[in-house]
């Protein structure tokens, strides 16, 4: 077993969350991962760190499963692959190329692992995809009490039909199962388009395309507007551009921070920073995009007929709003499921996303477009910062309360809960 120091100093990506964990372990097999589960009081799986809620944030054991990484086992027939739940995204296909398999869908970052992606409900996006955690088709749970449960449609039902989203609040995700598909290529196409254009063809645009997503600024009449679809065209790689995207927006959202008022002349520039692009890759190279750029997040899933009229309340208030973010506004499209606590439970979404630069105080922002997302039946991304609070989560999921009660039979000593959770699930 690896050990770090005690009392290390964790953060999450963006650096808004820390911790000092009592040990930080890194199991080297799953027996050892077996034993530390045994032994413990209170535990926290890590992934990336990519949630910015303090999800994993503990001054107990915090649990890095980096070693239990790859594929187990796969089915070349049926394209399913059982997989380490400590596997990285952006390492995946180097496993899943051999088998010819490659996941359904990704989204734009692919620093996570594996599990942390399929506990949170992480997605892409596209109007007949559905969220990461939807195409599990079964898993391997370790307890509290260090028992392996295997569970599918089949076999602990009830287990797998909440566990696929559960914040790791059951216990430890080992192995997942993943509905995968023969690899297969990505045309990307991305290009300016007004936003009252995007509005009257969105909805067949949806249709169009595998994938669709846009990007809308608060103080420009045009958004980036993306799409990918399956192509068996040669393969075009990205082209790198100078200075990179990336390097434009730490530079925008720099002079935001210190020069609010250059915003909006900064957002009238889209056309001379962005221009009509298209590549085409394998989909692993195609779905992740570049994020060197920090920020925090706030995300809402609103049901998919009030997508646009949300959104439009949201730019409005923005451009009036002393609130400052070069960011844009995220619009995607995630077709519901029958998980427990997926924010997409029984119901077609319009996921819509809300960031701030690191160096600016997102609640600030965060405060005011809030309660625009919640008057839209909106339901926060578990990773993403947001306010709510048990009475109000009870209210937007049928199944909160079944959810509970079973979470509190797999761990009755709440070995699996931190401070955050416990007053996520109980306080009213």
């Amino acid at each position: 077993m690896k050990q770090t120091e005690q009392r290390q100093t964790w953060s999450n990506w963006s650096g808004y969350q820390q911790a000092s964990p009592q040990q930080i372990l890194k199991p080297q097999s799953l027996s050892e991962l077996q034993d530390i589960v045994r032994q413990s009081d209170n535990i926290r799986v890590v992934g990336a760190g990519h949630s910015f809620t303090p999800l994993v944030c503990t001054d107990a054991t915090l649990l890095a499963l980096d070693h239990l990484s790859g594929v187990v086992s796969a089915n070349e027939q049926s394209s399913i692959a059982e997989v380490w739940s400590g596997t990285r995204l952006f390492n995946l296909d180097q496993y899943l190329q051999p088998i010819n398999q490659s996941l359904m869908q990704q989204g734009d970052i692919d620093q996570q692992s594996l599990a942390g992606a399929v506990s949170t409900g992480t997605h892409g996006t596209g109007a007949d995809m559905q969220c990461i955690s939807a195409y599990v088709q079964s898993f391997e749970l370790l307890t509290a009490s260090g028992e392996l449960l295997q569970c599918s449609p089949t076999e602990n039902a009830e287990i797998f039909q909440a566990g696929r989203v559960s914040l790791g609040s059951f216990g430890v995700l080992t192995k997942i199962s993943m509905q995968n598909k023969a690899r297969y290529k990505l045309k990307e196409h991305v290009e300016l388009c007004p936003l009252s254009e995007v509005v009257q063809h969105i909805q067949q645009w949806k249709t169009e395309h595998r994938h669709i997503e846009f990007f809308a600024f608060s103080h420009a009449g045009q958004v980036m507007l993306k799409t990918l679809d399956i192509s068996e065209e040669d393969i075009q790689p990205r082209k790198e551009s100078f200075p990179s995207e990336d390097t434009l927006l730490t530079l925008c959202c720099e002079l935001t921070r210190m020069f609010p008022s250059l915003n909006p002349k900064l957002q009238k520039l889209l056309g001379v920073f962005v221009k009509p692009t298209t590549c085409v890759d394998w989909s692993s190279r195609i779905f992740p995009t570049p994020r060197n750029t920090r920020f925090n997040e706030m995300e809402y899933q609103v049901p998919v007929e009030l997508g646009i009229s949300c959104l439009q309340e949201i730019l409005t208030a923005l451009q009036k709003s002393g609130q400052q973010t070069f960011f844009p506004i995220e619009f995607r499209f995630v077709k519901g499921d029958d998980i427990w606590l997926s924010p997409f439970y029984q119901r077609d979404s319009i996921s819509i996303s809300v960031h701030q630069y690191i160096k600016q105080n997102p609640k600030l922002l965060f405060d005011e477009i809030e309660p625009i997302l919640q008057r839209y039946q909106g339901r926060p991304h578990w990773g993403k910062m947001h306010s709510l609070n048990a009475g109000q989560l009870r209210m937007m999921y049928p199944k909160w309360d079944d959810f509970l009660q079973l979470r509190a039979r797999l761990d009755p000593e709440k070995k699996f809960l931190n401070p955050y959770l416990q007053q996520l699930f109980y306080a009213e």
